[in-house]
């Protein structure tokens, strides 16, 4: 749906005028520990959907799970048992 200029500049001047008249709820702040630990489990859960794609890929290959073991720094049973029922398969 196409904009006016005026309608675009309307626009922002309304967001601006929120800005500043913005005041912080005491309730909206927490602790940094708390951010951390929260930055911490999502970077974990990128880094686990990483595995994932890189293991149904190299699975993809035949890349045996004795290899997948040993990238891992676990056993081929151990590697099996956590990746074989999440990976996709085309």
């Amino acid at each position: 749906m196409p904009r006016s200029i005026q309608d675009i500049l309307d626009h922002a001047d309304e967001l601006a005028a929120r800005f500043e008249d913005y005041e912080p709820d005491p309730t909206d702040e927490r602790p940094v520990e708390e951010y951390l630990l929260e930055r911490a489990a999502l970077a974990r859960a990128r880094s686990e959907r990483q595995i994932i794609d890189a293991v149904t890929s190299a699975r993809a290959k035949n890349v045996p799970w004795t290899r997948i073991g040993e990238l891992l720094g676990t056993s081929a049973q151990a590697a099996q048992q956590r990746y074989s029922n999440v990976i996709t398969t085309s």
